[in-house]
């Protein structure tokens, strides 16, 4: 069951780390989501399209189409569609300051809030020092990643049959594991500090599957998360305020059921 709600219009909307092409991506819930929220202007900030696994076995179903023309369609109707690649989706680097169906290829963006706030949009991988100096590190870390959310899902199931409620394996080691947590804090004040450089107000980034927003020595970090594991959405209200957007607790889905029927817009 889902919860029934009335459709939202933001100023703006940041999503990214969707994943497609890989058993992981949520892509109905991200449809719902795009289903029941417009917005003026939509970045789609990096590894939206998985090409490091599309390349190793093919995976692609009509979810996955769907999608991808529910963005074209959002472009066609005048929402200004702001595609910014990841390091999974590196291959569309090349082609930066193009137009394809609407859609405009950028390294990275600057955004000016309603309230006059100018936020860097950048993926983030370029701050990661695995991926920057380490590549064949980077590949194994994935395979390795791809393989806990396997695990996680079938614990989850486990827990189900107990009647336990849903609990993030991969999500409790980032927070409990030394390094992984001694990484994420780097990664963000290393995003952090590059925006107080540019003598800009804040930065949206995503690339570490974290939805985060908090101020970092003055200046405003924020993360949209991901549609693998949290299923989030970073917004901005007509009046330039932000908000980190959990869809799957305003919907009441189950991360256990990414095929569940969903309710179409109004």
């Amino acid at each position: 069951m889902t919860e029934s709600i009335a459709a939202q219009r933001y100023r703006s909307i940041w999503i990214s780390d969707i994943h497609l092409g890989t058993r992981g991506c949520k892509a109905e819930f991200l449809l719902d989501f795009l289903k029941h929220n417009e917005s003026e202007y939509l970045y789609l900030v990096g590894d939206i399209v998985d090409c490091w696994r599309l390349k190793r076995s093919w995976y692609w179903v009509q979810s996955h189409n769907d999608l991808v023309q529910k963005v074209l369609r959002k472009a066609r109707k005048g929402t200004h569609v702001i595609y910014v690649p990841g390091n999974h989706d590196e291959l569309l680097r090349d082609y930066t300051d193009m137009q394809f169906g609407g859609v405009t290829v950028l390294s990275e963006a600057i955004h000016e809030t309603a309230d006059g706030r100018r936020l860097l949009i950048l993926h983030g991988d370029a701050f990661d020092g695995i991926v920057r100096y380490a590549k064949w590190l980077a590949f194994l870390g994935d395979h390795a990643y791809n393989v806990l959310l396997i695990v996680n899902h079938w614990y989850n199931l486990t827990r189900r049959w107990l009647g336990y409620p849903y609990w993030s394996l991969s999500a409790h080691l980032k927070q409990k594991v030394k390094n992984a947590v001694e990484y994420i804090s780097n990664f963000e004040h290393a995003i952090a500090e590059e925006a107080k450089k540019r003598g800009v107000d804040g930065v949206i980034c995503g690339h570490i599957h974290k939805a985060e927003m908090r101020t970092i020595d003055g200046v405003l970090y924020c993360n949209d998360g991901d549609w693998v594991e949290s299923c989030t959405a970073l917004v901005e209200h007509r009046d330039g305020r932000l908000e980190i957007v959990d869809w799957p607790a305003v919907r009441k889905l189950s991360m256990l059921q990414p095929h569940q029927k969903l309710a179409a817009a109004e």
